[in-house]
């Protein structure tokens, strides 16, 4: 049996050929420590380094501004706690609705610790709402964490504008870029952010690695105690093999983004047509214009999500969905559109890459229409 269609890039791409040979020395020959003085050390510390500049470039920053980690889970909790530990003073932190857990967590980390966190609802598109930022961001706002584009539906949040909201209130601003550094266009300077998160695994890297952009002059304080690895913010020895990786792979979305990005949306955007042809009441989940080039999230009628893909093994995609004993509950992010629960069960969400071609659109979008059939 063929392998089924690969429609889950928002949950972690395969690392390219090109990212895997880079690698491979630091995992053979090349064994040093970074930090030691050495021959061996020295050629470990370059790498890094040259991998510092590959991150840098791709987001528009100077590259002693990034800090290597484990992933964006570790990226999101140093940004958001780490700022936290560093500004004892203020203790109100702004976000969305529709975060990841990544940033929902240790920001729910913080209000049990007696911060105060303000939750600001979004659109029926799932867009942050800025009325509801200027109500929620105040002289007492210590961060405001909005993710740049939701892992779910794709749509693009207006970060310069809550960043300029947040910086005139005195706040400091982060988002977590996963999911679009690599897809889109994202410049630090540009979206004014002050803190942003990456993740290796969505820009065809290697998981484990990820980084984490911190303005220069911006007070934070580091959540492992250890050596001074990491200019003192995140100590332990780099995974060297990880990060280069991670460099590599931004050289690559920084030399074929802007083409990458109009054939990925081409092919959502033709997927989308061919299963609105075929399935009445397809409805779509998030913006229709700004949003990922490569995500397409819909609600099939009449289904679950979850059936749906079972029904489906042509074809490996998800839906925002938790099955439970007894029932499933729909996505969060979903629901928190104003979607009706019946409703939002039905979604589920497609999301290409850079090895998906029209022939696998038109057979996974062939698969999903027979399976909608079936069930209904």
């Amino acid at each position: 049996m063929a392998d089924p269609i690969y429609l889950d890039h928002n949950a972690s791409t395969p690392v390219l050929p090109e990212v895997r040979e880079a690698m491979l020395p630091y995992l053979s020959e090349h064994f040093g420590n970074p930090s030691s003085a050495h021959a061996y050390g020295r050629v470990m510390r370059a790498a890094v380094e040259r991998a510092r500049d590959q991150v840098a470039l791709l987001i528009d920053c100077e590259a002693g501004e990034i800090y290597f980690t484990s992933g964006g889970t570790e990226a999101n909790n140093l940004a958001i706690r780490g700022v936290a530990a560093a500004n004892p003073g203020r203790r109100h932190i702004v976000t969305s609705t529709v975060e990841h857990p990544a940033t929902s967590g240790p920001c729910a980390f913080l209000e049990d610790a007696g911060y105060r966190v303000d939750r600001v609802a979004v659109d029926s598109a799932g867009a942050v709402t800025l009325p509801g930022m200027r109500s929620a961001i105040s002289e007492n706002t210590l961060l405001t964490t909005v993710m740049h584009a939701n892992s779910e539906t794709g749509t693009v949040q207006p970060i310069r504008e809550i960043a300029r909201i947040a910086h005139a209130s005195g706040a400091l601003m982060h988002t977590d870029a996963a999911q679009s550094v690599g897809k889109l266009s994202v410049s630090v300077r540009r979206e004014e952010v002050d803190l942003l998160s990456v993740a290796g695994h969505k820009l065809y890297a290697p998981p484990g690695v990820g980084a984490l952009f911190v303005r220069c002059g911006t007070a934070i304080e580091p959540l492992l105690l250890g050596a001074g690895h990491e200019r003192g913010l995140r100590p332990g020895t780099e995974n060297v093999a990880a990060i280069v990786g991670l460099g590599q792979a931004c050289a690559i979305a920084h030399r074929t983004l802007a083409e990458e990005a109009v054939r990925i949306g081409a092919l959502r955007d033709h997927l989308w047509e061919r299963l609105k042809a075929q399935v009445p009441g397809l409805t779509l989940n998030g913006h229709p214009v700004h949003r990922l080039p490569n995500t397409l999230n819909v609600r099939f009628s009449g289904v679950s999500g979850n059936a749906l893909l079972a029904a489906c093994p042509a074809v490996a995609a998800s839906t925002g969905s938790a099955c439970h004993e007894g029932g499933e509950s729909a996505s969060a992010v979903i629901l928190a559109m104003g979607v009706d629960p019946d409703e939002a069960a039905g979604s589920v969400r497609l999301t290409l890459g850079r090895g998906n071609d029209r022939i696998q659109v038109d057979q996974a979008a062939d698969a999903l229409i027979r399976a909608w059939q079936m069930l209904n």
